[in-house]
């Protein structure tokens, strides 16, 4: 019984250390998708947290390397621009514990969802959704190496 509890407390410290590994600033840095399908740079950005898009499968042409045009974007002035290099995420706010209040862009909808994000068991979990957080999908991302 004592050799339960002892291992009981020696999971809740580790755990409790893990926990506080994820700061304010751990979402810095390069992710990608599990489903390989889409790679962003997240950036400190000002108060906030922004990201931009190095690579997708739906936003480059065939060969896999060159950058579609935006063009559902809904201002048409930035409708012949590049779509790889936008900053596609804005305003990501640390509250101690996820970021919240996010917008992304979607370039291949020409659609922006509200967005938040956390950090659990080292993976990034990333949440767009229209009006509340429950219509919407969350995605997982991994360190990009």
């Amino acid at each position: 019984m004592k050799t339960a509890k002892i291992l009981f407390l020696i999971l809740l410290v580790m755990a409790s250390k893990m926990q506080a590994q994820v700061n304010e600033k751990s979402i810095v840095g390069v992710w990608e998708s599990d489903k390989k399908d889409v790679r962003m740079e997240f950036f400190k950005d000002g108060a906030n947290y922004s990201a931009k898009l190095l690579w997708g499968n739906l936003v480059v042409e065939k060969d896999g390397i060159t950058s579609k045009k935006d063009s559902k974007n809904p201002d048409v002035r930035l409708r012949s621009r590049n779509i790889l290099g936008i900053t596609s995420l804005t305003g990501l706010e640390w509250n101690g514990k996820e970021y919240t209040n996010g917008k992304i862009y979607d370039p291949p909808s020409g659609d922006t969802y509200t967005c938040k994000a956390w950090i659990e068991d080292g993976k990034l979990n990333l949440r767009g959704y229209l009006g509340i957080s429950l219509l919407g999908k969350t995605v997982t991302w991994h360190r990009y190496k």
